[in-house]
């Protein structure tokens, strides 16, 4: 399978690429960081010989840069699975964050995605296969204190989720929303938060992993999953 994700070189979306590497997939990873980039596929490539990984760096925040991996992405056929996992946190309140912090959440956190979907998804729509995962979060359903634009953006997101799952289920693709809560990533790093009171990123990546092992006739449509304790 051709397995495309976003925002690949650490956190989620590594923990998510190496759920997948071991079956012997096509992995394209994409990330900003081209040290980072290279780092996660030069390591999972020597873990996962039986699978094969290419890079593209890209800041897909920006229009042309997505279109540009897209085509990039075509380039090896038709996407089996896409994960939308490129994003963003600048914590803020409406009122008084930095002018411009939406505009950078909602090209971050949900055009990348959107206009990444929409390059992809013709071939997929004229096979009538396909799987796509849009990474959202807990603030996509719950309004927290110093969300401000994130948490709209996530908002939105899942209502891009909403929305493809309805349109594209004629052609036999499924999309799930994964709303995970506080996971224990590099922006964690230094927080003071113990890390056995939050999620492994490993643990999304196993659902996500699970959802898309079903059969043709059955869609997980969200994943939620919180801390054991609750959020923070």
């Amino acid at each position: 399978m051709i397995i495309v994700i976003t925002g690949a070189s650490k956190g989620l979306g590594k923990a998510m690429a190496k759920q997948f590497a071991g079956a012997g997939n096509t992995l394209l990873l994409n990330a900003r960081n081209e040290i980072g980039l290279n780092k996660t596929k030069n390591e999972l490539s020597k873990e996962f010989p039986q699978s094969s990984f290419h890079s593209f760096v890209a800041d897909l925040s920006v229009k042309e840069q997505t279109q540009s991996f897209a085509e990039w992405c075509l380039q090896f056929g038709t996407t089996d699975i896409l994960i939308n996992n490129a994003g963003q946190f600048l914590p803020g309140s409406v009122h008084n964050e930095e002018d411009g912090v939406l505009e950078k959440m909602m090209e971050t956190n949900v055009y990348s995605a959107y206009y990444l979907t929409r390059a992809l998804l013709p071939k997929m729509m004229n096979n009538k296969n396909g799987h796509i995962f849009n990474i959202c979060s807990i603030a996509s359903i719950a309004a927290y204190a110093n969300g401000g634009s994130y948490s709209i953006s996530k908002f939105a997101m899942l209502g891009f989720s909403k929305n493809l799952r309805e349109e594209l289920k004629p052609y036999q693709i499924k999309v799930t929303a994964v709303l995970p809560g506080a996971a224990y990533t590099d922006s964690w790093i230094g927080s003071g938060v113990d890390e056995k009171r939050i999620m492994q990123a490993e643990d999304v990546a196993k659902m996500v992993y699970a959802a898309a092992q079903l059969s043709p006739q059955a869609c997980v449509e969200e994943i939620l999953m919180r801390p054991q304790l609750g959020d923070l």
